[in-house]
Formats: structure tokens, sequence, C-alpha cells
């Protein structure tokens, strides 16, 4: 009886594999079989994991910055100068023949860019794209870069667009970090929603030599493909894919060779998860081109007192909003200790005061005429209530922000939180206007511009409007005379920027305009079959080494 059942089973098994086209399903019985790839590896490919794909990509507005914009902008935007090595300003031979300072009064500076240097759709690049750069960043809220391009009077151009000669309303020693990242103005000027939705969603056509080929960020994947309109010697890579993972996911593709590289912020548990990957990967950490800022906007009513500001400042326990942002990760071990310079950049010197000092606090709020009613501080009979503000699409920032709302109730200071978009925030919330919006926010939690001319960056976060009477032109809503002046001096170069900082750190702390946390960073691991990778300049990151990036089959 059981032989004729075996008989059976094995005739009916048979007939099945004789009735079917399908092949057995194979057994999967070993760790290498479930993480081997699917297909053979590709040697001019490379997969690149990420953590975000979040959008806008337009470097030059502070609610776009990102970690995928800054990478994005390396490799398909044009740019006059790039950072070297050391992140002295360089002429970059592969857009430009020449660009020199040709006449001290007016300041003019002459560009001429070589002839064959056109997008990927084949127009030309040339000084309209110069232009429209100019037009927006002098005249549009929440820019990265404003104070430079608010000193170009006028710009010219000859040889059908080749030769650009911008001429400067006072000398202007930083003028070489302007137009890097030039913006493709035939496409841009007439979009629709104008400003606000440039390069929301990619890159409609390159300068550079990769090309954005697909971005689905349902699938969370940005394709780049070599530029094959790029006019000078072709990149080693066929192929760069950015692969949107969570820790577990991208370290997993990394220990099984599906990504070859990664670029993701990380706290303390994915950094122990990347460690692991030793020594098959390295591991190094990217310094980004943002500082972590509490903006404390004496623009508003509630904070027009300085002595309300440098309050609500005491109450603030910088290390504790740190460790809210940054969990534990490589960010933390950037802490910023200055008004001006981030951690990373030349010339660095720490200037904060000790802190928190509750006892400081309370002297201040009282010396303001605030008393204590319910615990809470007051002026008269109005409690003290301020909008905390941070970007909704950054979770980081709103860790932080609820941080400093509990660290501000603790000290007797009632406040509530808003989180609109970072677009929002910047373009609307704390744009410098005339009118005032509809929500005052008193404190923004944000991320300040660190990279470019350190005069630059100065002007930019702290300076006034070129306008009469002078007004705030930063998301700080800050204007003071008397730091103006030396602000001036020394973005045009009458004032050396060590003599400038040595007197404004010590009077940008007393103002309480802003409380910097931490320069923003990134852990950029390399698996080994890849040359060529580094973690790039100051403050431009990896992406910019892509153009040599070589991957070797093992």
């Amino acid at each position: 009886m059981r032989m004729r059942t075996w008989a059976a089973l094995a005739a009916a098994a048979a007939c099945l594999a004789g009735c079917t086209n399908a092949p057995p399903p194979p057994l999967v019985t070993t760790e290498v079989a479930r993480t081997a790839p699917t297909r053979q590896p590709n040697p001019g490919e490379a997969v690149v994991g990420v953590d975000s794909l979040r959008g806008g990509y337009n470097p030059h507005k502070l609610s776009d910055q990102s970690t995928i914009t800054t990478a994005l902008a390396s490799v398909l935007l044009p740019s006059v100068f790039r950072p070297a090595a050391d992140g002295t300003p360089t002429l970059d031979r592969t857009l430009m023949v020449s660009a020199e300072v040709t006449k001290a009064e007016p300041y003019t500076v002459t560009y001429r860019l070589r002839p064959e240097a056109s997008w990927s759709d084949s127009a030309p690049i040339a000084a309209e794209d110069f232009v429209y750069l100019w037009e927006q960043l002098r005249e549009e809220p929440g820019v990265v870069d404003g104070a430079g391009y608010a000193l170009i009077e006028n710009i010219s151009a000859r040889e059908a667009g080749r030769v650009v000669e911008v001429t400067f309303a006072k000398p202007y020693p930083g003028w070489r970090s302007l137009f890097t990242g030039l913006l493709p103005a035939h496409l841009l000027k007439d979009i629709p929603g104008g400003w606000a939705n440039v390069l929301r969603d990619g890159f409609p056509v390159s300068g550079g030599p990769f090309a954005m080929k697909g971005l689905d960020r349902d699938r969370g994947e940005v394709v780049l493909e070599r530029n094959d309109r790029y006019w000078e010697e072709p990149v080693p890579l066929d192929r760069i894919i950015l692969r949107r993972g969570d820790v577990n996911g991208i370290a997993g593709a990394l220990r099984a060779g599906h990504n070859q590289i990664a670029l993701t912020t990380l706290d303390a548990e994915g950094s122990a998860a990347f460690a692991s990957l030793r020594p098959a990967a390295t591991t190094q950490t990217v310094p980004r081109p943002t500082v972590a800022t509490v903006l404390l906007r004496p623009v508003t009513s509630a904070m027009s007192d300085q002595r309300v500001r440098a309050a609500v400042a005491a109450l603030v326990d910088r290390a504790a909003v740190v460790r809210a942002g940054t969990d534990g990760g490589q960010a933390g071990t950037l802490p910023a200790n200055a008004q001006v310079l981030a951690p990373s950049a030349p010339g660095y010197t720490a200037t904060a005061p000790a802190g928190p000092d509750p006892a400081l606090a309370e002297s201040l709020f009282t010396e303001a005429g605030y008393t204590r009613v319910n615990g809470s501080w007051a002026l008269g009979d109005a409690p003290l209530n301020l909008v905390i503000g941070a970007p909704e699409e950054q979770p980081e920032y709103v860790a932080m922000a609820r941080e400093v709302q509990r660290q501000l109730s603790a000290g007797g200071v009632r406040s509530r939180l808003v989180t609109p978009s970072g677009e929002g925030l910047f373009t609307d919330l704390l744009a410098p206007r005339a009118t005032a919006p509809a929500t005052q926010v008193d404190l923004a939690v944000v991320p300040q511009p660190a990279a470019g001319d350190p005069a630059t960056v100065l002007a930019t976060r702290f300076g006034c409007a070129r306008t009469e009477p002078a007004t705030p032109a930063n998301p700080a809503g800050f204007c003071d005379p008397t730091v103006q002046q030396t602000i001036d001096a020394t973005l045009t170069g009458a004032m050396a920027l060590p003599d400038a900082l040595t007197q404004l750190e010590p009077a940008l702390w007393d103002l309480a305009v802003a409380i910097p946390l931490y320069q923003e960073a990134d852990t950029l691991v390399v698996r080994r079959e890849m040359t060529g990778v580094t973690v790039g300049p100051p403050f431009v990151g990896p992406f910019a080494t892509a153009p040599l990036w070589r991957r070797t089959i093992q």
C-alpha cells in the first residue's frame, strides 16, 4: 500500500512537471543567495544611497537647501568659479576662458565664456543667464547669497553674449563667489509661478557633465546620465542613480553591493550601522554649507527690545537643542560657537558666551518691565507669548523648535509652534517686507547659509537692504546702522575680515539676534570598488568629484 502511494505521488509530480512551462521555484537556503545582486554588476553605473529626495532643488533658495540640492547643482549647473580642494575659488575652465577685474572706477568685472559652452538643449550659456540670476537674487526674499548681487549696478554683453561685463556700485573683493549655479534663463524667465517654481520638480536642462534623465519621488530614485551634449571630455561613468532608503536599507544595500556609495545624515544608531561596514567601505564626515540657527527677530513687537531677546537667549540651553536636532549623529561633533564662520571654515574661532543663565534672564526681563504673573512673564496684563517657526518638511528642525519651546516654558515664557513649509516660512513669514504677514514669527529655527565669501555670508545674515531708510534684508529681520558700517567696510574690502570679526562677534552675541547651534553634516560611505570619490571641496561635498568617479568590478 505504501509503495502504491509513493508511486502515485511520483506520477502526479511528473505530470505536473510535464504540464507546465514554469520551472520549479529555486530554494533560498543561504544568506548569500538572499542578498546576491539579481543582475551582473555594471562598471558604468554607481548607485548612491540617500535618505531624502525632497524638493525643490534651487540652490539659491534657503527653503531648498539640502544634501540632494547641493549634489544635483554640483553636476548639473555651470559655475564661473568652483572651490579648489582647500576652498580657494578657482576659475572653472570647462565653462570660462577668463574672468577678471578690468576697471577700478566703476568697479567692473569682465567674464569671457567658452564659445562651445551650452545647455543640453543646445541653447548657449550666455549673458542672459547672468542677468537672470542677478535679477532674482537682488529682489527675491529667502535667497542664499543676495548681498553680493545687490552691489551690482548693471550687466552688459557683447560678442553674442559670450562676453559679460558686470559693473558694481562699490568695490567687491568677493566677486568670485557670484554666478555659481547659473540657471537656464531661456526656460525659466517666463515659467508659470515665477521664482517660487524654479527647479521645484527637477532640472529641465543641464549645463554640466551629467543630465537628469529621471526623477521619481514615489519610487525614491533620481537617474543622472552622461550629458551627451557636454562640450568637455566625457565622464567615466554612464550613469549615477540616487536611491532613497532608510539607514538599515542603505547599510544592507552597501553590504550586498547593490549600492556603491551612500551620502546621508545619521543619528547615533545609524553611525553604528555604517561603522559595521568597515573595512569593505570607508566612512567620512562631510560638513554641509548650512548652520542650524535660532533667529530671534527684532522686527516683531515682542522681540524689538534687546533686553527681551537677550533674556530669551539666556534661557536657551544650546547643547540640549543640538542633541534634539542631531540625536547623537555626526553633526553633533560640529557645534557652531561663532556668529559668522562655520566650524569647518578656515579661521573659525569659538566666541560664544557661557550659557544658559536663568538668573540673567530673570534680571533682564525685570529690567525690561516684565513681572511674573501666575508663573509666566508679562508686561502689565499682557503675557509674553512668542511664536516659534520651523520648516515642517525638516523633522530635525521641528524637534529643535519643540525643545526651545520646552525650555522657554520652563523659564516662564509662553509660546506656540508653527510649522509651515520651508517655502512659506522663508518667502512669506520671514521675508523682509513693508507689510507684516498675518502670523509674526518671533523665533525661527532654520538653516542659515555658511558657504562662499565670508564677508558676503556676514552681509547676507545680518545686513540691511540698500534702501533709504535702511531696512532688514535677512530672515532675522535685523538692521542696525552701528553694525552695518562695519559690514559694509568688510564687504567692500575697506576692512579685513579678522578685524571685522573682532568687533562684530561680541556685538552680535550681545544684540541677541541669532543663536548658532551646529553645522549640518552628512556621512559619506564608499565601497572599495569606487575610485575618485572624496568628501570634495569645503561646503560643496562629494558630488563635486563625480566627473572623476570610476567603478571597478571585483
